[in-house]
């Protein structure tokens, strides 16, 4: 039998119950332009509008088994022509029987009939009231589902799109680095012409232009690709993304309030749907169950029949009526609806087994972005004091070089330092961004 691990009453040392996943994506982001493009996934993602398709099909399904608890009633009218054998029971008392006064059956005996057709299996073991249980569950389950795949799709958005503002902001800084470059590039070439330096400090300097110019396309690529990844989630053909790249370095998110771990089973959809399929493998085991004892059926007709049309409706004589209750019980098959209840046994077990992994999953996401976005807030602090240290030896470098008192070599080194610390700097930030967009997507938000 498997055990129910129960989760730890907190994520770290504080208890408080106020949970960011309570609060709508919309309040949570704050940048319009991001707001907007959110709302157009929402409308347009192709997963999303299959996920809505899949709501209807189990919304069906459970239609479905409603209607089997109820009686089946079916209205028609048919004509039929008999003719029985003379050495019959049939055939015998038909030749010797006046179907009307002074009127032998016919021998080609026609039958018409218009009437009522019905049926129903009572429920006396509950086997169809857990079959509609069951799929009452999955319904509910597919709406989980689709609000899983609209928090996972929220997610994405959010961060593919300060992937691109990040990228907007490298591009400006490799091209103001490019214009410094160039720059120190006329400085060398006038020294050379001076005699004050040689031909190599003037390679040197045109490699590192050419690095950060091609640096400047590979960054331009990036940004291509990431506008239509985020075209491909709107469901929208190839165009520019708009957006306000002075935003990336604002807090674009609310503040991140945990709450308890407990909180997670109403708040993920993932592990709402989780449970949702337990329950409803629960009612599959009913229902096998069931199958093993007899089943009640009640069915039964009610019409008018005769020989001739004319006398069809002629009431109370072409009047009929039969009703039949039957009680039927497996016997020779015993053995497949031992194996289906088997099958739907270990369905349930598995999952149990899925449910604890689901609620295991998100606990240990909530833990990782906790753990990965208060690491880099500390890094964050370390590399903008980086960036300004490194920053500030440019001016020394380039001040230095022209009094003759630093080669040309320190200047290379200080600018191309400068411009690796600001592209981390940039990246860290993004990073900071993801992490809270991640936690809010692992604590459950964006469904609301």
């Amino acid at each position: 039998m498997v055990e129910m691990k129960p989760l730890p009453e907190s994520y770290v040392a504080s208890k408080d119950t106020l949970n960011i996943a309570a609060t709508k994506w919309d309040l949570f982001y704050k940048d319009q332009k991001l707001k907007q493009l959110i709302e157009i996934s929402l409308a347009n993602n192709y997963d999303l509008q299959a996920a809505m398709q899949k709501i209807e099909i189990a919304r069906s399904s459970l239609r479905l088994n409603k209607g089997a608890q109820l009686p089946s009633l079916s209205a028609g009218i048919g004509a039929a022509q008999r003719k029985f054998g003379l050495y019959t029971m049939d055939g015998a008392g038909n030749a010797t029987t006046d179907i009307r006064p002074g009127q032998i059956v016919p021998e080609h005996l026609p039958d018409y009939l218009a009437g009522f057709n019905a049926s129903w299996e009572v429920d006396v073991w509950g086997k169809l009231r857990s079959k509609k249980k069951a799929a009452a569950a999955r319904y509910s389950g597919s709406i989980e589902g689709k609000n899983a795949i609209q928090t996972a799709l929220i997610a994405e958005v959010a961060s593919a799109y300060f992937e691109l503002l990040a990228l907007d902001n490298e591009l400006d800084i490799i091209r103001e680095t490019i214009v410094l470059q160039q720059a120190a590039l006329e400085v060398i070439k006038i020294k050379k012409a001076a005699a004050v330096l040689n031909e190599l400090a003037v390679k040197q300097f045109e490699g590192q232009l050419s690095n950060s110019k091609a640096f400047e396309f590979e960054i331009i690529q990036k940004i291509a690709l990431t506008e239509n990844r985020l075209n491909f989630l709107s469901g929208q053909f190839p165009q520019t993304i708009l957006r306000d790249k002075t935003k990336f370095n604002a807090e674009n998110t609310s503040p991140i309030s945990l709450g308890i771990p407990s909180q997670l089973l109403k708040n993920r959809p993932d592990i709402r749907q989780a449970e949702l399929e337990l329950i409803a493998s629960k009612c599959d085991v009913k229902s096998a169950k069931a199958a093993f004892y007899p089943s009640f059926t009640i069915t039964g007709s009610v019409g008018y029949q005769a020989f001739k049309t004319a006398l069809l409706f002629q009431s109370p004589d072409s009047f009929a009526y039969t009703i039949l209750g039957g009680l039927t019980a497996p016997l020779l098959n015993r053995s497949a609806i031992k194996a289906q209840f088997n099958t739907a046994k270990a369905n349930q077990t598995e999952a149990l087994l899925n449910y604890q992994k689901t609620i295991l999953n998100g606990y240990i996401e909530v833990a990782n972005e906790l753990s990965n976005l208060n690491n880099l807030k500390q890094l964050y602090e370390l590399k903008d004091k980086e960036v300004a240290s490194y920053t500030q030896s440019i001016t020394i470098a380039n001040d230095l070089f022209k009094s003759g008192r630093a080669s040309y070599l320190e200047v290379l080194m200080s600018q191309r330092t400068a411009l690796e610390s600001k592209i981390e700097l940039i990246t860290t930030k993004k990073l900071q961004h993801q992490a809270a967009i991640n936690l809010y997507k692992a604590l459950g938000g964006g469904w609301q």
